[in-house]
């Protein structure tokens, strides 16, 4: 398996740093799984993600899980940059499985200003499960406008534009293995 970012040399240009590392995240996804494992006995959870950047950590997560889960996604669009800066989201894709009564863990890649995951969380609570809960790997909470009450939580991030493991910049770069910093002309050039 790649790890490092000698093992991407068309990306490893781009990149400035490595901040989290593929062993660091491992090892933090093997913990949540192992804490939700505890927590869910018994209670057949629902996970919910949001597509794209939720899947390499919704996969790896449930490979840690050791219970009985289910799995579903959404999709959203923003409709136009002032709508996102309001948390207005579109369902693209909505879920397919009933919510009412289950146990709803809520998986996100990234939590920044907490607007959009505000909004899902709401129209999730108006499903009635039985619980809602939400598990993050990164977390910025230096951009937080709204809180969130987290139950699980992998890293926090500092304030700075990092890619890898599902972050994206323009639909690059989120198969890297590991989070890494995005040299200022890349993220210009494109």
């Amino acid at each position: 398996m790649r790890t490092t970012l000698t093992d991407y040399p068309e990306l490893a240009k781009d990149i400035k740093e490595v901040v989290i590392t593929t062993e660091e995240i491992q090892a933090r996804v093997a913990e949540i799984g192992a804490a939700i494992s505890a927590d869910y006995t018994d209670k057949n959870p629902l996970l919910v993600g949001v597509l794209k950047g939720v899947l390499f950590f919704m996969a790896d997560l449930l490979r840690e899980i050791y219970v009985p889960v289910a799995v579903d996604f959404i999709s959203i669009s923003s409709y136009s940059s002032e709508t996102r800066k309001q948390g207005i989201v579109h369902l693209a894709k909505d879920l397919e499985t009933p919510l009412a009564g289950r146990h709803v863990l809520f998986v996100e890649d990234v939590i920044d200003t907490g607007l959009t995951l505000n909004y899902l969380l709401r129209n999730l609570r108006a499903r009635q499960p039985a619980s809602l809960e939400v598990c993050v790997l990164f977390n910025k909470p230096a951009r937080r406008l709204i809180g969130i009450p987290l139950k699980y939580k992998g890293f926090d991030l500092p304030d700075r534009f990092v890619v890898g493991y599902g972050l994206d910049h323009r639909e690059k770069y989120r198969n890297l293995p590991f989070v890494g910093l995005l040299t200022a002309s890349a993220y210009k050039e494109q």
